[in-house]
Parts: C-alpha cells; structure tokens; sequence
C-alpha cells in the first residue's frame, strides 16, 4: 500500500499517512509556467495498492486535472489499483438539470475519473447520496457524523436542539438529534410576497434552549447567517453551527463574525487557509483517522460499512 498526495491537503494526507505508521508516496508534482500540471513518481509503485487523497476543493478545475494527471501516471506505472481518495467531492451540487440546457457536472467528473483509470473512490458526504450512482467503479461513501457527534456529545450541552437550516436536511438532522438524544427543530425557507426577501420561519420548539444547525456544506455562510437570526429571534439560548465541508467562499467568514453564533464546527476534508483560518469562531475537527481507517479496510478487503452511521 502506498499513499500519494496533490497539493490540494498534503497536511491531511501526512495526518493519515501517520495514522497508519507509514510515510507519504515520493512524487514530484509541479506547474510549467503556462500552468500546465507536471508529475513525476520517484519510487516503484509496480503492483501497489496507491491511494490519492486529493479534495476537490479550490481552485476546483485546477485540483481535480491534477488528480486525473496523477492517476493516469500511477496507471502508466503499473499500479495494481487507483484509489481517488477525494474528501470533498467538487461539483456534486451540480447533480440534476433543475432548468433547461444545463450541464449534469457531478456525472462528468465521475465519468473523467473512470476514465483516467481510477479503480476505486472513497469520499465524504456527498451533497446528494444517490451521486454513488454516477460512477460505474466501486464508491466508498464516509460520513463525518461519528467524528462531529463524538465532540458535541462530549460538551454537555443543556436542552439541546439540532436545527435543520433547510427542509432537504432534515433526515441528515434528525440522524444526529437521535444520536445525541436531542431535540429537532427545522427552519422553513421561502419568499416574503413581494419576492424580495427570504422569511425564516422556526419548526419546532427551540425556546431557551442550545440550538446546533447542522448542515454539510457551508459556502458563503448566508443561509446559517439568516437561520441563526431566525433562532435567536424565537428565543433560542444559544447558537452554534456545524458543517462537514466549510467551502468558505466570499464573505462566508465576515458572516460568521457577525452572525449571532458561538462556534461553527467543520472538518479538515477542506484546508483553511487565511482568515479563514484565523477566525476564532471555527473550530475544526479532524477526519484523518476516519479516512485512515477506511483505507486500511479497503488495502485489506474488510468491511468498511462499521465505519457508517
């Protein structure tokens, strides 16, 4: 077995490669200066079991042509099998035609993995599960649920609630409620009449009690900026957010700042970098020993289903 990382998380890969007590893959992978991808392997990886952990996260484009480059190289070197280790999978909420000539992308990005030589992908809770249907190679599909739940069961938290932002994330919600013996409370989205403004109405009894919206993916922050209002104004104690994957795009950090919420927890399937990082209000949890065991599973043909929730 061996392990190979992009440059989208090496920090993740390294965090992994430890957990399982042995070093990342040696590989050279650099730009040309008209920004094309160079990749060289620097060590024997005829007849490995290779893993590539890349997210597909930003720059999107650049990092997923890095890893069909990769793949295609381990392909061309003889490995035995290519598992794509993609955390967060790009594009995945481009996952139906919602309005006339649209693109399906989360089906042409499983079809170009296919097509590079990818054997096998495991990833990490993907915007819609039926994405697993995309590709015709086997899909490990992770959820971080154990990682997040560990942690808030651990805080104690008084007269908990778990709060859906939106009624699609309601089953997701109510996994964790029942997980953590708390209560469910849903936050009912839809235009005001003159079609302006979104009215946020509360479902659910949310009244001096701690409130967690509970989402996986946050981008820029709005719609957990208008339900942590929303919460706060039906008499919600406290607020906090948790998300699997903080995209954190655009002014995702100064609405968190400003939004009436305590901690935002997300995992590492998403490097922060910048202010992002910096933010005290994020708190982020770590998937690499998730993610390690699942390789371990997957390099010795065990079951990977007592990892789900």
């Amino acid at each position: 077995m061996k392990i190979f990382s992009g440059s989208a998380h090496p920090e993740l890969t390294r965090e992994i490669a430890e957990f399982l007590g042995m070093p990342v893959g040696q590989a050279k992978l650099r730009r040309f200066p008209d920004s094309e991808v160079s990749f060289q392997i620097d060590e024997n990886i005829r007849g490995a079991d290779v893993f590539v952990v890349q997210p597909t996260c930003p720059s999107v484009d650049e990092h997923i042509m890095e890893l069909l480059v990769m793949i295609d190289a381990f392909r061309r070197s003889s490995a035995a099998r290519i598992t794509a280790v993609i955390p967060y999978y790009g594009y995945a909420r481009q996952d139906r035609k919602d309005k006339p000539r649209v693109p399906i992308s989360a089906k042409l990005v499983a079809n170009i993995l296919s097509a590079a030589g990818t054997n096998r992908v495991l990833t990490m809770d993907l915007h819609k599960a039926q994405i697993q249907g995309f590709f015709d190679i086997p899909v490990d599909h992770l959820f971080a649920a154990p990682v997040i739940i560990d942690y808030l069961a651990r805080q104690s938290f008084p007269k908990l609630t778990i709060v859906s932002p939106d009624a699609g994330g309601a089953e997701r919600a109510r996994a964790y409620a029942k997980r953590l013996g708390a209560g469910l409370a849903v936050i009912d989205k839809r235009r005001s009449e003159t079609g302006a403004a979104e009215v946020m109405n509360v479902i659910g009894d949310v009244e001096g009690r701690t409130c967690i919206i509970q989402d996986d993916i946050i981008d820029t922050a709005g719609t957990i900026k208008k339900a942590a209002d929303a919460l706060k104004k039906a008499g919600a104690a406290r607020v906090l957010a948790c998300a699997v994957h903080g995209v954190l795009s655009g002014p995702a950090v100064e609405r968190i700042e400003a939004a009436p919420i305590d901690e935002l927890l997300v995992t590492d399937t998403i490097p922060l970098t910048g202010h992002r990082a910096s933010c005290p209000k994020i708190k982020v949890l770590s998937v690499a020993r998730l993610l390690g065991q699942a390789i371990r599973s997957i390099h010795e043909e065990t079951s990977v289903s007592s990892l789900f929730v």
